[in-house]
């Protein structure tokens, strides 16, 4: 057991729920296919949470790095680590396994825990329950805000000066409340141009 805490405090082992090729549905990258690693433990808990499955860590094998990387076929050029929250778990030895076969890797997170790993791409998914901390916010690529109510349209340009000014900036509608937030969303981004909106297409396509 000393010895399997040890793996897993150095990464080797990670908890994974699943991992699956298919193509990005949402943010900057819409569009291109992308390999998912979906790292299984989040405590931040939104209740609109889409993979609730995927808050309880134990719920999920503790699999060996190298075997999830193994599966990854050579064509793959993108690797998207998502969670639950991946940054629960040390993603050093993942990501620098990944890097070792010319992989880029992207990062999808709630900023909620310290950075672990290296990335060619961050997406910084805040939440209102579980602040994001500043050593994420400065260097995320992308802030994606998930908007239920007109509040979070308030809170969102709240967020907005907290990244870089490089950081590319999206509006995605919470998937049960499309309908009623869809038309707010594009009127606000009208309004105020930095933004874009964000929608998850995969769901359009019967995608993972």
């Amino acid at each position: 057991m000393a010895i399997e805490a040890q793996l897993i405090k150095e990464g080797e082992f990670l908890p994974l729920m699943e991992a699956f090729y298919s193509i990005q549905g949402e943010g900057f990258y819409t569009g291109n296919p992308a390999y998912f690693l979906r790292i299984g433990g989040c405590d931040v808990g939104c209740y609109w949470c889409d993979v609730k499955e995927s808050w309880d860590a134990n719920l999920h094998p503790l699999t060996k790095v190298e075997d999830i990387v193994d599966k990854i076929d050579d064509k793959i050029k993108t690797v998207v680590i998502t969670g639950g929250e991946p940054l629960m778990w040390n993603m050093d030895f993942l990501t620098n396994v990944l890097k070792q076969k010319g992989i880029e890797v992207h990062l999808e997170t709630s900023g909620a825990y310290p950075l672990s790993g290296k990335y060619d791409w961050i997406c910084l998914s805040p939440k209102k329950n579980q602040q994001a901390l500043d050593e994420i916010k400065a260097i995320a690529n992308e802030l994606k805000v998930i908007v239920r109510n007109k509040h979070d349209l308030k809170w969102a340009e709240q967020q907005k000066r907290t990244v870089s000014i490089s950081c590319k900036l999206y509006l995605q509608p919470e998937w049960s409340k499309r309908k009623e937030m869809i038309p707010l969303i594009t009127d606000f981004v009208m309004q105020n141009t930095d933004w874009q909106i964000s929608i998850q297409s995969h769901k359009y396509m019967n995608l993972p």
